[in-house]
């Protein structure tokens, strides 16, 4: 059993949740969660920091504020603020990570946390060091998760299949063992487990093939070696022949000379 989580400063670090709840129940938008409507943001944060736990049971104090912060008023910078293209979608979830970085960063210094705590997270808001980082790991593991047990079946409903799998492919191609083990453990309707199950066949299809063209590639910088060596033999024994004629001719003629 881990042990108990115990912050460095219990009171700062309580203040600093209730901060970052407060923020994110101002969101407009609203989802239903067990019959009653309550700020998106808001419940989104409550589902993160439950996934970070449940990967991490003892995260560190940075990594918990992180879950808690991770999409901190997210509506204050709405995606139609950019261009509907797919520069203007990057450019976009760039700004937003910077964004929440900053607005935590505020909150965090406000109620007296310390600069180490405060960078910390924001490294973790801005993804910084993954996916080396662990524990930055562990937060795009429990992004994916959150996205998969609660949002995967709505966008599947209103995105073309094929833009659906490559979805599907990107998040699963982010999350580690034990994450894609947690995400494989939920329950998913008929349609979405389908849509899940076709798009890990297309994963192993790739890998399979990539490993092919590794085997190719192998088997051809193999055989390049091979001729190689065998030109450098070839090479070598030319060399010896030449000397041994150039000997042998050496020897003709001063056998020639005594005669």
């Amino acid at each position: 059993m881990a042990p108990k989580f115990q912050p460095h400063d219990s009171g700062r670090f309580a203040a600093a949740l209730r901060r970052f709840d407060e923020g994110n129940a101002q969101d407009p938008n609203s989802e239903i969660v067990g019959g009653k409507r309550r700020p998106r943001e808001l419940v989104y944060a409550e589902w993160l920091t439950r996934w970070v736990l449940r990967l991490c049971p003892d995260a560190s104090e940075p990594l918990r504020l992180a879950a808690r912060c991770q999409h901190l008023c997210r509506w204050m910078l709405p995606r139609d603020s950019y261009p509907k293209t797919r520069a203007g979608y990057l450019q976009w979830r760039e700004a937003l990570k910077k964004f929440h970085a900053q607005k935590a960063g505020e909150i965090l210094r406000e109620v007296g946390c310390d600069p180490a705590t405060i960078e910390r997270v924001q490294e973790l808001n801005l993804k910084k060091g993954f996916p080396q980082d662990a524990e930055a790991r562990v937060l795009e593991d429990a992004l994916c998760l959150v996205f998969l047990e609660h949002q995967f079946e709505e966008l599947a409903g209103k995105m073309p299949e094929d833009k659906m799998l490559e979805v599907v492919r990107k998040t699963w191609n982010k999350m580690t063992p034990p994450g894609r083990a947690a995400a494989l453990g939920l329950s998913y309707t008929v349609k979405a487990k389908a849509l899940l199950e076709r798009a890990l066949s297309e994963i192993r299809d790739q890998r399979s093939e990539i490993r092919d063209q590794r085997s190719e590639i192998r088997d051809q910088r193999s055989e390049v070696r091979d001729q190689r060596l065998e030109a450098r033999v070839n090479e070598q024994w030319s060399l010896l022949v030449r000397g041994t004629d150039f000997f042998s001719s050496s020897i003709l003629c001063v056998f020639c000379c005594l005669i």
